[in-house]
């Protein structure tokens, strides 16, 4: 489950990227610097769309890793081009393919804590469903909301990228 649900996450990831080739492509149509994205927020207390994509990756490969034993990759944080962010995407992508299904055959018992947590933990399978995966949406759904309110031409099929549809089989003779 683990394994498939991480490659839900790369999916979106990768169409996180493809946002950004939109956005680049959209403000050189339109007249105007593609890097303003990168400040852009929906509201005054909400981080900018710089964390929102920082944030997401962090949550998918420190997820993994979490839930793996395996060790994550650091990242400076210093990002502030969408150069720089597209490459923080492909950098979480490139760990998050690192993994196989076997890696995640203990991750529903594994026992996660954070330092912020205070000595408190939750189970693998508590944590990836209370946690990760929602948070990793949250940041994933207000980047791309960031986006299309800043005009960036984005919809649903951007959103959901390919679907894995095949031809209806053809109804039988009568």
């Amino acid at each position: 489950m683990y394994f498939v649900l991480f490659g839900q996450m790369k999916k979106m990831l990768r169409q996180l990227d493809t946002w950004f080739e939109k956005a680049t492509l959209n403000a050189k149509e339109r007249g105007y610097d593609a890097e303003v994205l990168v400040s852009s927020r929906l509201a005054p207390d909400q981080l900018p769309l710089l964390a929102q994509v920082i944030i997401a990756c962090d949550t998918a490969k420190l997820g993994a890793s979490r839930l793996t034993g395996k060790a994550a990759p650091s990242h400076d944080d210093k990002e502030k081009t969408i150069a720089e962010l597209r490459e923080r995407v492909r950098s979480t992508l490139a760990y998050l393919d690192t993994f196989t299904e076997k890696d995640f055959e203990s991750a529903a018992t594994a026992s996660i804590t954070q330092p912020r947590w205070e000595g408190r933990t939750m189970t693998g399978a508590d944590y990836f469903l209370e946690h990760t995966t929602p948070n990793f949406y949250f940041h994933i759904n207000h980047t791309y909301a960031i986006l299309r309110h800043n005009g960036v031409p984005v919809g649903k099929k951007d959103y959901l990228g390919a679907l894995s549809q095949k031809p209806a089989p053809a109804p039988a003779a009568s």
